[in-house]
C-alpha cells in the first residue's frame, strides 16, 4: 500500500523562513522512515501511518512553539490505485481482516487517550473521503461517532468536521481516522487544516 501527505506549513510572520527551518529539525528522528521531497508549494512524506503523524504533529509543534501563528494544510491519502505499493509505507494497521465498525472505535478511543502531551493547543478541521466503495457512508457516520467522542471533537461544519485539544491528541485522533475508517486496502483521502495561535477569537 502507498500511504502519505502532501504538506505546505505556513507560519504567519514576517519570519516565516526561520520558524520553518527551525522546525524542520523535528523530522530528523523520522527521515530514515520517510521519503522526503521538497518543492517549492509543498513537501512529500511518504511512509507508514505509525510514522507520517509523529512526524507532521512533530513538525507542527515546533513551529507552534514560535508563538506565531503557525497554520499546516495538508492533503493525505492511502492506497491510491494511482500510487505503486511501496515497501516503505508497510504498516500493521491494516495487517489481517477488517474488524467491526465498533471496535475500530473502541481501538481508536484507546490510542487518542494514550497520546503524548505535546503541550501545544491547536484547533484541525478534517473532511474524509472513503472511495471507492459502496458502504462509504456508514463508515463516515462511523467516524464522526468517533470524533465526537474522541475528547477532541469542536463542532460539525459545513464540509468538514473541527477539533481542538493539545497536538498529541489531536494528530493521535487524525491518524486513527486515516486507519480505522474505510477499507484497510481501500482508498482513503483526508483533507486537513492544522491552526495554532490564531489571532482570531475563538
Amino acid at each position: 500500500m502507498f500511504s502519505g501527505a502532501q504538506i505546505s506549513l505556513y507560519p504567519m510572520t514576517d519570519d516565516f523562513v526561520g520558524v520553518i527551518t527551525s522546525a524542520l529539525s523535528a523530522l530528523d528522528p523520522y527521515r530514515e522512515q520517510l521519503r522526503i521531497e521538497t518543492d517549492d508549494i509543498a513537501t512529500l512524506l511518504v511512509g507508514p501511518p505509525e510514522v507520517l503523524f509523529p512526524a507532521m504533529r512533530d513538525l507542527f509543534s515546533a513551529a507552534a512553539r514560535s508563538g506565531k501563528h503557525c497554520v499546516l494544510s495538508a492533503t493525505l491519502s492511502r492506497g491510491c490505485p494511482g500510487e505503486p505499493d511501496d515497501a516503505i509505507c508497510a504498516s500493521s494497521h491494516f495487517d489481517g481482516p477488517v474488524a467491526p465498525l465498533a471496535e475500530r472505535q473502541t481501538t481508536a478511543l484507546a490510542a487518542v487517550q494514550n497520546a503524548p502531551d505535546m503541550d501545544v493547543f491547536s484547533v484541525a478541521q478534517l473532511s474524509l473521503y472513503v472511495l471507492g466503495q459502496g458502504n462509504h457512508m456508514d463508515e463516515i457516520y462511523g467516524c464522526i461517532d468517533f470524533l465526537k467522542q474522541s475528547g477532541t471533537f469542536e463542532k460539525s461544519k459545513h464540509f468538514a468536521t473541527k477539533l481542538n485539544g493539545d497536538t498529541g491528541a489531536l494528530f493521535a485522533t487524525i491518524e486513527q481516522v486515516f486507519c480505522r475508517f474505510g477499507p484497510p486496502e481501500g482508498h482513503v483521502t483526508i483533507d486537513l487544516t492544522v491552526s495554532a495561535n490564531s489571532p482570531s477569537a475563538r
